[in-house]
């Protein structure tokens, strides 16, 4: 059964972000990782990405990827907050 991510970040430059996220599609993708991404339309330097992934362990190993932490690195500004539901 999959579950559902809800990945919030805050980021140096938005448009920068997507750009590098828009980048891991498909890794993402490879992965059976299905998301979107969304701008806080209230605080603008905060994203929200929102979308299924196959477990907790898939998801992990995504991303904990160098090639997903290297946006972290250059972009984000302090540790993700990650929520995971499953449905009731």
């Amino acid at each position: 059964m999959s579950i559902t991510v809800i990945i919030e970040a805050n980021v140096t430059d938005f448009d920068k972000w997507l750009s590098l996220y828009n980048g891991l599609e498909d890794q993402r993708r490879a992965a059976g990782i299905e998301v979107q991404a969304f701008r806080n339309q209230d605080k603008p330097k905060t994203s929200f990405v929102i979308g299924t992934a196959p477990s907790k362990e898939i998801f992990f190993d995504f991303f904990n990827s160098p090639e997903r932490l290297s946006i972290q690195k250059s972009v984000i500004t302090e540790k993700p907050k990650i929520t995971f539901l499953e449905q009731a």
